[in-house]
């Protein structure tokens, strides 16, 4: 019977074999989801001998990253901002990036209730992780696809949050005016999709593909967000590396107060943050 150690030591290696990075990492993830435990405590419990069952659900889950299949997807859930939150092939896997947008947001919300709407929410993890750390805030959630939304509320519900949902393309469902709107768009182009890692294609195309040049969504929103926002209200924006100027551009600095390129831990250009005059 093998050991936790020895199962974490074999399964890295196997990884590491096949091209995947972070290798160690990701069989830990594994490994904490098929033991149901945290992964900080895997390192308590490196004598623990593993069953023939954990051993088995390990393998499978093992084989399948091999094959490419993301870890996330695997484990079915990720921690962001100290949520617990599904994900699938619906939505898009939370990144760290997204992360720290939520974060920002967080350390600049108003110390009074505001309302701020989680456009193309995707697993809703920017405006689950808000309604979290800010209950008292009112919190929308909206997504074009059913199925992205039909995972965002059992995700609210996984962490024990009261937000509200709206289907739809953008602001087109909103009937009314927000202090605060975040969304993390479709931006990669058509041209530039067909480059992506083969992991990344596993995802959903439609929450991924920003049309033919990338931009298109960020157009629409700069041209159509005046109307949806509060006097002062502000929007955050996470943007593909390289695009930060271009999307800068697009708004009217009649209309805006200020518009911000901001940048992610590897300085790169990843966020655009306004405000409205």
């Amino acid at each position: 019977m093998k050991t936790l150690s020895e199962v974490l030591k074999l399964s890295t290696e196997f990884l590491e074999k096949r091209g995947i990075e972070r290798a160690r990492r990701q069989v830990e993830e594994l490994l904490s989801s098929v033991l149901k435990l945290p992964r900080i405590e895997l390192y308590m419990q490196f004598d623990r001998p593993l069953g023939e069952q954990e051993l088995t659900e390990l393998r499978q889950a093992v084989k399948r990253r091999a094959e490419g299949e993301p870890w996330q997807y695997i484990a079915g859930e990720v921690e962001f901002l100290g949520c617990c939150l599904k994900v699938n092939k619906n939505t898009l896997i939370p990144r760290q990036e997204t992360e720290i947008l939520a974060d920002r947001i967080l350390k600049e919300l108003p110390p009074t209730p505001v309302e701020i709407w989680d456009v193309c929410t995707g697993s809703g993890c920017i405006g689950i992780a808000l309604k979290k750390k800010r209950p008292d805030c009112k919190v929308v959630l909206s997504d074009l696809s059913e199925e992205a939304l039909s995972t965002a509320k059992e995700n609210a519900e996984k962490n024990n949050v009261e937000v509200e949902f709206l289907q739809g393309d953008l602001l087109k469902p909103f009937q009314s005016k927000a202090d605060i709107i975040v969304c993390n768009p479709p931006y990669i182009s058509e041209k530039d999709y067909l480059r992506l890692d083969r992991e990344v294609l596993l995802e959903p195309k439609m929450a991924l593909v920003g049309g033919v040049s990338g931009f298109e969504f960020y157009e629409r929103l700069a041209r159509d967000l005046p109307r949806y926002l509060k006097p002062n209200g502000k929007v955050y924006f996470e943007i593909g590396a390289g695009m930060g100027e271009q999307i800068k551009n697009l708004f009217d600095p009649l209309v805006w107060k200020s518009v911000q390129v901001a940048q992610d831990w590897s300085s790169h250009d990843r966020f655009i943050l306004a405000s409205l005059s």
